[in-house]
């Protein structure tokens, strides 16, 4: 029996319909509404996922989709940008199954309601190559108060929101599902596969971030090249202990048994936690704020006079560091 959707109409109004947000007019039209708080600006990320490059072909449909806007909320959120909204396009390489539409909806659902967006509009089209799936979120912030990537200073301590390394751990685990031995917890193994398929960018930390960071971005290719970036908009270098570094039980117990592991921990991306730096005179403060959320937040040094990102191991000795994090395009 062929179980796959009739046609696009079936799709848009049996599957995504039912998510829209009031101003998506039903996703009856061509455009949408988006009401704007007087005193705020609108603010726009739009991030693509590409089967076999973001996420495996036979991935869950549910975990797909709440990657899909997870990746987009987290940009929205290091800007101190509060999600109002998103379009989707979605480009298939065949009409798919009514099942899979039907799970893929189910985990959109459960990501707007994590992240207090819904669906306006979007396209759907056939793919003589992968699935691709494109969001744009839309988020709103006060006026003046977007959080810039490369507005950090000297001086700056550098936080970020929680622990490294977990996403990359899980895709060499979805690769594999016999990597890591010593990592013997089941419990460990699929906290860190859970990373990886559906990552969760800390919604509460908006508020803490507009208040306090002079600049952020999230930890999307890798802490090591994701912190460059940050350092370089300041002019500055910044020095890692590998001692401050926010690791989960799991990845710990891959470091005490092999401690040159360091190296993916540093330089995997998909963590989507967010990197962030505060004045000095406003530290304590910030520590308090994120306190009364109980929002987890870990230092990771002061940003100097220099250039570039290192780290050093627990003696204070520099760690060669193999990969620099994730590019599209650099050649291996």
């Amino acid at each position: 029996m062929n179980d796959r959707i009739a046609d696009e109409t079936e799709l848009i109004q049996t599957y995504l319909a039912p998510l829209a947000a009031p101003g998506a007019l039903g996703l009856n039209d061509d455009a949408a509404i988006i009401p704007i708080e007087p005193g705020c600006d609108l603010v726009v990320s739009t991030d693509p996922i590409l089967a076999g490059v973001h996420f495996f072909p036979d991935d869950d449909p549910r975990d797909i989709a709440w990657k899909a806007l997870a990746v987009n909320v987290s940009d929205l959120i290091a800007k101190g940008a509060q999600p109002i909204a998103y379009t989707m396009t979605l480009a298939l390489p065949d009409a798919p199954l009514r099942s899979w539409m039907a799970d893929f909806s189910a985990g959109l659902k459960e990501a707007q309601a994590a992240y207090r967006c819904g669906l306006i509009g979007g396209d759907t089209d056939r793919t003589s190559g992968s699935l691709a799936i494109g969001v744009s979120a839309f988020g709103t912030v006060p006026r003046d108060r977007f959080i810039k990537r490369n507005t950090a200073r000297i001086g700056d301590h550098v936080f970020i929101t929680g622990p490294i390394g977990d996403a990359a751990l899980g895709l060499a685990l979805r690769r594999n599902p016999r990597a890591f031995p010593e990592i013997t917890s089941e419990a460990h193994r699929q906290t860190l596969l859970r990373r990886y398929f559906r990552p969760a960018p800390p919604l509460a930390a908006i508020t803490m971030l507009r208040t306090y960071a002079t600049a952020a971005l999230d930890v999307s290719d890798g802490l090591v090249q994701d912190a460059a970036r940050l350092a370089r908009g300041a002019g500055a270098a910044l020095a890692i202990p590998v001692a401050a570094l926010p690791v989960s039980p799991a990845a710990e117990c891959l470091l005490k048994a092999s401690p040159g592991s360091i190296d993916s921990l540093l330089t995997g991306g998909d963590d989507y936690e967010v990197l962030f730096a505060v004045a000095p005179s406003l530290v304590s403060d910030m520590r308090a704020a994120a306190a009364d959320i109980r929002q987890p937040i870990h230092e990771l040094g002061v940003l100097s006079a220099g250039s570039g990102v290192s780290a050093r191991d627990l003696s204070g000795k520099p760690l060669v560091i193999r990969a620099g994090g994730y590019d599209h395009f650099r050649r291996v």
